[in-house]
């Protein structure tokens, strides 16, 4: 009786031994496998092509919208894509420039004037840019920046100051000019018929004759000017 108790737990002791050692091999097995399928995963996962960048439409068409510290101003552009990377444009806007020394003063009936002001100058730029996107591969396509460079000529219409406004137009002089801007900007969102952005840019035009009276003896052969501008328009 006491032989066959001792047999059973021998078998008994011997069985659970070996699921334990059963259980042990298999374990060190998937840890000695795993660092191995993890690198295979990784491997699958770099040869799995990253995602292109979204073909948008070639020409665009649209609106800007200019703030300075001389005003409001207002243009229009036509843009050409070549590449992915690079845009070409044609812009022409018109705004009001200011002088450093321009000062706004109110009256009591709430009339604004200049003191010293001569003139009311407003420029009109032609200009043929470039725009060059950036890290198209690190963003999503609904945040697209690029660096942005135009040249071109200008014209500029000094009207009197004392003159109301729409009538100073009728002494009104002009001015020929060349000049340019670099700046920087982004387009948003993912549609490819409507076009919105916003860009920021350092314009400069010097004058060919011997440049405009904004203030009273104070003759300007260049004028630089920082705008801020929003794009609307459509893509085709």
């Amino acid at each position: 009786m006491y032989l066959i108790n001792t047999t059973k737990f021998n078998i008994f002791y011997t069985s659970i031994f070996e699921r334990k050692r059963f259980k042990v091999k298999t374990f060190v097995k998937i840890f000695l496998l795993l660092p191995a399928v993890l690198i295979y995963s990784q491997k699958i996962g770099e040869f799995a092509p990253e995602k292109p960048p979204m073909e948008f439409p070639r020409n665009s068409l649209g609106v800007n919208l200019l703030f300075s510290d001389g005003g409001f101003g207002l243009g229009a552009f036509y843009m050409r894509k070549f590449s992915l990377k690079l845009k070409g444009s044609l812009e022409l806007s018109f705004s009001e420039a200011k002088g450093e020394r321009e000062f706004e003063y109110y009256d009591y009936y709430g009339n604004s004037f200049v003191v010293g002001k001569e003139n009311r100058v407003f420029l009109i730029p032609l200009n043929v840019g470039v725009r060059y996107r950036l890290f198209e591969k690190d963003l999503t396509d609904n945040l697209r920046p690029y660096l942005m460079a135009g040249f071109g000529p200008a014209v500029s219409i000094s009207t009197p100051y004392k003159e109301e406004f729409f009538a100073s137009f009728k002494y009104s002089k002009f001015n020929f000019a060349a000049g340019g801007y670099l700046g920087f900007g982004a387009n948003f969102g993912l549609s490819k018929k409507n076009l919105l952005g916003l860009s920021m840019k350092y314009s400069y035009i010097k004058f060919f004759s011997e440049g405009v009276e904004q203030m009273t003896g104070v003759i300007k052969k260049e004028i630089g000017t920082f705008f801020l501008e929003l794009n609307i328009g459509m893509m085709y």
